[in-house]
């Protein structure tokens, strides 16, 4: 039985739980892909670090105070299909309890789109408070999703993009000069029994400020330009769907898949995530000669 304290933890928990679509945007990878224009798309395999802190939090959240750091890791290209690791660990403080709460996701994506698996599990204090495991299949102009934990089901949710191809469809759309366009995803977030639908804003694309604080972990790709973007996620699951979005990031994405300066918006806290470290990855991850 969980005690007043881990119950609390639960409860802070539950409203941080894993956002692979905070990390969405991050697509890591060296990886040919021909859009809608036939032109094509290299993006760089890395391992991006990001620092978390909290901006804001109402007196309903019950959250004094968040700190914390992101890994996220992806290999893969269209010939290998992509693998994600995601990492965030995060100190908890509430005005009557603090801790640490570890939240780990892995995804395998097909590159063909027509199937994604995902793990997800969630610790507090070291101890496993859940685990969520599953695989979605696209079966004609629906996705099926089967669930292995935390028990077995299987559900339609319709027709939607998974999360590289949602990934990639922004940038196409952002080179085709599109602004703001809307689109369903499933990400195998939360418990990953629903997709969501997003609206997708796109701004124009500029260098980064030679006063960047992200730009020493740029190093030499700071000059790169990036796309200022934000994703609403919108529960279209219940009648009529949301009329306000659950979820808000906003983000500046680069030309070559890097993604940094990222602001979370929740409904009762927003979080920030800044890049701190960018390591480059084996480019043979992403050879293709499709």
């Amino acid at each position: 039985m969980l005690s007043l304290r881990d119950s609390r933890l639960r409860q802070l928990e539950l409203r941080m739980r894993i956002p692979r679509r905070l990390v969405l945007p991050i697509i890591a990878l060296c990886v040919f892909v021909l859009s809608d224009t036939a032109a094509a798309r290299f993006l760089l395999p890395h391992r991006a670090v990001y620092d978390m802190t909290l901006i804001k939090a109402s007196d309903r959240s019950g959250i004094a105070d968040v700190t914390g750091r992101m890994i996220y890791e992806f290999y893969g290209s269209a010939c290998l299909d992509y693998t994600t690791n995601t990492s965030i660990v995060t100190r908890i403080d509430s005005v009557t309890t603090s801790g640490l709460t570890d939240q780990q996701m892995t995804t395998f994506e097909a590159a063909d789109g027509n199937t994604f698996s995902f793990m997800t599990k969630t610790y507090v204090d070291q101890a496993l408070q859940k685990e969520v495991r599953g695989t979605a299949t696209r079966e004609g102009q629906n996705v099926m999703v089967r669930l292995e934990k935390p028990e077995h089901k299987d559900f339609d949710i319709g027709s939607t993009q998974f999360p590289t191809q949602h990934m990639l469809d922004i940038m196409n759309r952002a080179d085709a000069g599109e602004t703001l366009y809307e689109t369903r995803l499933f990400d195998g977030v939360g418990d990953a029994d629903k997709a969501m639908t997003t609206s997708v804003l796109i701004g124009k694309k500029a260098e980064a400020e030679k006063n960047d604080p992200e730009a020493p972990a740029l190093a030499k790709l700071e000059k790169d330009r990036a796309w200022p973007i934000e994703v609403a996620y919108f529960d279209d699951s219940t009648e009529g769907g949301d009329e306000l979005p659950q979820t808000i990031i906003n983000l500046k994405l680069h030309e070559n898949g890097i993604a940094r300066d990222l602001v979370m918006n929740y409904s009762n806290f927003s979080l920030s995530g800044k890049l701190v470290k960018l390591e480059l990855l084996d480019m043979k991850s992403g050879i293709c000669d499709k």
